[in-house]
């Protein structure tokens, strides 16, 4: 394809992963001690395989509580880095319709007698459909995570509590070497764009995603056109135009801090059917 060549391809690749290396102002630690750090109370359980990621998609079959068809907030590969098996489903107040998506948590438990007491942090990436009753907030956690909440050569001794009380607290999320990610959604075309937004340094959370078409196009405004929350963290744009890229793509978080991706979506083809990866 020509290098002037601006127009979306029909089928864009079915994933596209960006990593972001340049420098963006987000907190990359909470400053707190955990002393300092506001903890609440909650109910943890676990589901998939001992030691594993729990999404089916990973091959673990979910047993009880969550989406066991890839997630509800459409993270994929989640035993990789960064989240490396460490995460949990929601119930609601964690979810909060899919706005909850990657925030990260520390959590803790003291009882029963297997327990550590040693926090450690884990990133909300599915929906928990049947919460434990009298939970305001219940971890459906990975079989990898509640483990780790154990002492140690104690972690099946834990799990084997299936239920237990935890203590919780927000922090950000520190992916070291990692600012945000995007992957395209298969099915975009000329006039639909989708996208996931993933590893979300800092708060972790998105609640505004808003696309800009190309710089170099003259025949586009240059604004920022908010984009739908589809599911998850999945963002979607219909167009009422054929959309120029590359694209820039900019973040609102819950607690408004903005992160603004230059030209972050190139134009890229199909090729003989393997998704194509450019690295930022």
């Amino acid at each position: 394809m020509a290098a002037g060549a601006v127009s979306l391809p029909v089928v864009l690749l079915l994933m596209l992963v960006v990593e972001l290396a340049a420098a963006v102002s987000y907190n990359e630690s909470s400053g707190e001690s955990l002393a300092q750090m506001q903890w609440g109370s909650a109910r943890a359980t676990w589901y998939g395989q001992p030691n594993g990621a729990g999404p089916y998609d990973n091959g673990m079959h979910a047993l009880h509580y969550c989406n066991a068809a890839g997630g509800a907030c459409g993270f994929k590969n989640v035993n990789q880095y960064p989240f490396m098996s460490m995460t949990s489903c929601g119930n609601q107040p964690l979810f909060r319709d899919g706005k909850g998506c990657g925030s990260c948590y520390k959590i803790r438990c003291s009882a029963p007698a297997a327990c550590s007491g040693r926090t450690e942090t884990v990133v909300i990436t599915d929906m928990n459909y049947y919460p434990v009753a009298r939970a305001p907030f219940h971890f459906d956690l990975s079989g990898t995570a509640f483990g780790r909440l154990a002492k140690p050569g104690r972690a099946d001794e834990l799990r084997r509590a299936g239920i237990i009380d935890v203590q919780f607290a927000r922090v950000p999320c520190e992916f070291p070497g990692l600012k945000v990610g995007f992957h395209v959604e298969e099915g975009s075309t000329q006039v639909y764009f989708a996208v996931l937004v993933e590893y979300e340094n800092g708060d972790g959370d998105v609640v505004q995603v808003e696309l800009m078409e190309s710089s170099s196009s003259s025949r586009v405004s240059r604004r920022w056109t908010p984009m739908r929350e589809s599911w998850g963290s999945v963002w979607r744009l219909d167009s009422n135009h054929r959309l120029q890229p590359p694209f820039s793509i900019r973040l609102r978080s819950d607690s408004g801090k903005t992160l603004v991706a230059r030209d972050v979506i190139p134009l890229l083809l199909l090729a003989g059917g393997a998704a194509l990866v450019a690295r930022m």
